[in-house]
């Protein structure tokens, strides 16, 4: 790396040395100071699609139009190793189909694909709960049913700058997690080193992930404005929630890292000293609440990679959302970029996530509305383009305890990349089967 560099840019300098300092130094501090009346379970450092809270999701009562007991035995099974070894874990697998009204010239107009996952946490140390230290993982296979793959269906076929499902890839077997977490200070303070996704920590809220929330990435991580890295990427992060509600967060990750080959990340992550650094800062209405009751700023910086021809840049983005009588989930973000190699330069939306019914008897189901509007990052894309606007909508049944369908839509107006056509219709179905 040229040191030079390095000194003429103030924004990687403040970032990165700031998340440095959060995740070496928050766990020593914050552990002497006093803590009361705070809840049991350590903090939610992660979003929806973090292991550990996928693994409390799916064990939480949905209810569902069949109501069976099946797999109660395997419940029972699951939930005497975590007794007795410390050890939850859990596996699911997810179906896409996607299929557009308007594409490029001899492209596809659908795209299909699969993805099962392993996933599990052990705790080693401490209680479990407030103080523990354990071992995170998740092994995923990714692949597609035919020619075309719903992550680059949008971008390839339809040609809007964009992402529609974007982990549901032909990429075959990866990981995207494998990491030691410590949760200090009653809870408070989490820290993880290892191979991370850090789409687990940053820019998260309540509707963010595309395996039960919306399938377009503008209402997801960093709404097609944040130049994220690849999963299973080595690096630290570390968060930390105040009593008086504000939380926290630092990371800095390797930007070369390969989900297929995590162990070449030791070498790129200290020979190739190029990262993605970020830091977070919010407040929530409760410690339990952090997702869903969620006011953040997350500032980050990505350096250039040399080898990939890849720009560096820096962006902000800003989150609100508010969870009213466990019903009602408003939302609005919005994300600034100012090169590096993201989809978007620009960005707002707008939408909300609604529980209808009896709660009682369907607490899995979910209806969600989000409108974006997006101006495309001419670094990546180029100058001139029109600027994108989206409307999505879906519902979520919750079928059994285990099963999730979902139906999609996507109105998309003005593809960026495909000038010959003013709008595009998107249907989507989504399936996911959990244990």
């Amino acid at each position: 790396m040229n040191h030079l560099e390095f000194i003429d840019n103030p924004i990687r300098r403040v970032l990165r040395g700031s998340a440095l300092l959060i995740c070496m130094t928050v766990a020593p501090i914050v552990g002497a100071e006093e803590a009361e009346d705070q809840d049991e379970a350590p903090l939610q450092f992660g979003g929806p699609d973090s292991v550990e809270q996928v693994i409390e999701a799916d064990r939480t009562p949905r209810g569902g139009f069949f109501d069976t007991q099946l797999l109660g035995p395997f419940e029972d099974w699951q939930a005497r190793v975590e007794a007795d070894y410390g050890f939850s874990f859990g596996a699911d697998y997810s179906a896409v189909t996607v299929h557009a009204s308007d594409v490029l010239d001899g492209a596809d107009d659908s795209a299909s694909g699969g993805m099962v996952r392993l996933y599990g946490r052990w705790n080693l140390t401490g209680d479990g709960k407030s103080s523990s230290g354990g071992l995170v993982y998740k092994l995923e296979h990714r692949h597609s049913y035919g020619d075309n793959a719903p992550s680059g269906f949008l971008l390839g076929n339809v040609g809007y700058v964009g992402l529609t499902e974007p982990p549901f890839s032909d990429q075959g077997t990866r990981w995207t997690n494998l990491y030691w977490r410590q949760s200090l200070n009653n809870g408070r303070t989490t820290v993880v080193g290892g191979f991370l996704d850090v789409t687990d920590f940053v820019d998260v809220y309540g509707m963010a992930s595309p395996w039960l929330h919306f399938m377009n990435l503008a209402f997801s991580t960093g709404s097609g404005a944040i130049d994220l890295p690849n999963d299973a990427s080595l690096g630290v992060a570390a968060g930390h929630l105040f009593d008086n509600n504000v939380f926290i967060i630092g990371s800095v990750v390797d930007r070369n890292g390969d989900p297929t080959e995590i162990g070449d990340g030791f070498d790129t992550f200290f020979d190739d000293n190029e990262y993605f650094s970020s830091i977070e800062i919010g407040h929530t209405s409760a410690h339990s609440n952090i997702a869903l009751d969620n006011l953040h700023l997350t500032l980050w910086h990505v350096d250039a990679r040399e080898e990939a021809g890849a720009p560096g840049g820096w962006g902000a983005n800003v989150s609100w959302s508010r969870y009213y009588n466990d019903r009602l989930m408003p939302f609005v973000r919005a994300g600034y970029t100012d090169d590096s190699g993201s989809l978007l330069e620009k960005t707002v939306s707008v939408g909300l996530g609604y529980r209808p019914g009896a709660i009682a008897a369907a607490p899995g189901d979910l209806i969600g509305v989000g409108l974006n509007w997006g101006e495309v990052n001419e670094n990546a894309f180029g100058p001139g383009l029109d600027d994108q606007y989206t409307l999505e909508m879906f519902y979520r049944w919750q079928l059994s305890q285990q099963l999730a369908l979902t139906v999609d839509y996507q109105y998309l107006q003005d593809p960026a990349l495909n000038p010959d056509e003013d709008s595009s219709h998107i249907w989507g179905l989504r399936a996911r089967f959990a244990l």
